[in-house]
């Protein structure tokens, strides 16, 4: 069934006769439709929107065909090189299903010997710096509890996340500001961790908990919110967030 939409893709970035906007494409100019799509598919998902799902799914794969075609004519790698590659990093993965299951590796014996294989000596490379930013930092963190760099319990990681508030009140300058505030965020990222937590599953909720009660505040107050005293907006504050553990 992939067929198909190699050959559309192919057709596309036809030299002569493909799509204008198509052809002169490069993997960086797409590199930011690619990621908005996955955080397509991941939207759909949220709203169990199945038959969106299924749409958003198509124009992730779109990318996959898209990237490979440019590679292609590059003389670097197909599509079918892609399958093949994912292919045998799968297999190679799960020993206990595609190979003898005595013995087989754990999964960080697995992982090393890939780093190994890519020229990667530590622990955390190969975690891509694209990656949102609490979502990189998460896998961080995890990658160097894999090899014993963690604190033992969440008790530590809560006095941590203290010690950089204190530390983000302490700060004399911009840039120190700047700094702990990074400190702050890393620390409340590896406290969700320890919690087993996503994080940014957890600040998607908080937003999207903050903009429904914001919007419900909007629609309770007749005029301008800029009219309006902070002691009169915490009180609409406190109505709707009532009003929200009513429903």
């Amino acid at each position: 069934m992939i067929d198909p939409l190699l050959e559309i893709m192919r057709r596309l970035r036809d030299p002569d006769n493909g799509c204008d906007w198509d052809k002169v494409q490069t993997f960086r100019t797409i590199a930011p439709y690619t990621i908005e799509e996955a955080y397509e598919v991941a939207d759909a998902i949220n709203r169990e929107d199945m038959l969106a799902l299924k749409d958003e799914l198509g124009d992730l794969l779109l990318q996959v065909v898209f990237h490979s075609q440019i590679a292609a004519d590059s003389g670097l790698f197909d599509f079918g090189d892609v399958v093949a590659s994912i292919c045998e990093k799968m297999t190679r993965r799960h020993p206990h299903i595609f190979g003898a299951a005595d013995g087989s590796p754990g999964w960080e014996e697995i992982k090393a010997e890939e780093r190994a294989q890519s020229g990667q000596s530590s622990a955390l490379d190969g975690v891509a710096l694209a990656l949102p930013a609490l979502l990189r930092a998460q896998k961080i963190q995890k990658r160097a509890a894999r090899v014993g760099f963690d604190w033992p319990d969440k008790a530590p990681v809560r006095d941590k996340l203290l010690e950089e508030l204190e530390e983000v009140a302490a700060a004399t300058s911009d840039a120190e500001v700047h700094e702990e505030i990074g400190d702050l965020l890393f620390s409340a990222v590896n406290l969700a961790r320890h919690y087993k937590v996503d994080a940014e599953r957890a600040l998607v909720d908080a937003t999207d908990k903050f903009t429904k009660r914001f919007n419900q505040i909007e629609l309770n107050v007749a005029g301008s919110l800029q009219d309006m005293s902070i002691d009169e907006l915490e009180v609409e504050w406190q109505k709707a967030k009532a009003s929200a553990s009513e429903t």
